[in-house]
């Protein structure tokens, strides 16, 4: 029993799927476990990639390209012992939950077959419909739209019928910035939130170069 009667609520992450044009949140997966470790990469866009290019050397060009790395643990065990309470997961197990997850990557089906009757006219079409954005939430400091580069799912359990109900989900994303969306499209100031919370975190950190034994450069 914890010692703790009013335990603190902890965020849980997740990935939602949003129509770009009103907001409107299309599908949300919850991660049913927080991760226990995150991997981020960020590489610099500097312009004086050559050593003694004196005139950029600290030149930046644009936010830093910045990935992802996570895995997600799904399992249905609990919900499976309360079918009457839980009956998409008694007939389905994780499947629909795996399928929404999926569907970041997958285009439309309707869309798929207007291309294919517009190829079989002789027509092309110019750009494919905008497809939802991919919003990666991470607690409320983390709220970031992103391109899912690669999934790996590791389904480990099945029911009776082979629906997967215990699963790992292996994610990498890469952060989409204001050079891929724009600044007015609602990503782009997903993203400028995104940044402007981590210079506001930055500002919070008020060592000086004192405190590694340096007075001045």
């Amino acid at each position: 029993m914890s010692g703790m009667p009013n335990p603190p609520r902890v965020a849980r992450g997740g990935i939602v799927l949003v129509d770009p044009a009103s907001g409107r949140a299309l599908s949300t997966i919850p991660f049913q476990y927080n991760p226990d470790t995150l991997t981020r990469t960020l590489q610099p866009q500097g312009i004086g990639n050559e050593p003694g290019d004196r005139l950029e050397a600290l030149r930046l060009i644009g936010p830093p390209h910045e990935t992802y790395k996570l895995d997600a643990e799904f399992d249905a065990a609990d919900q499976l012992d309360d079918p009457a309470s839980n009956p998409v997961v008694a007939a389905n197990g994780l499947f629909p939950l795996l399928s929404a997850l999926e569907m970041a990557v997958y285009p439309d089906v309707g869309q798929l077959l207007a291309e294919d009757q517009m190829a079989s006219e002789g027509m092309i079409e110019v750009a494919p419909v905008e497809a939802p954005m991919t919003v990666l939430v991470l607690g409320p400091s983390r709220v970031v739209p992103v391109r899912l580069t690669d999934l790996t799912i590791t389904e480990e359990a099945f029911d009776t019928s082979l629906h997967p109900i215990r699963a790992k989900v292996s994610i990498s994303a890469r952060v989409l910035t204001v050079e891929d969306l724009g600044f007015t499209h609602r990503g782009g100031l997903l993203y400028l939130n995104y940044q402007r919370g981590k210079a506001q975190y930055a500002a919070l950190d008020t060592r000086t170069p004192a405190d590694l034994g340096v007075k001045s450069f």
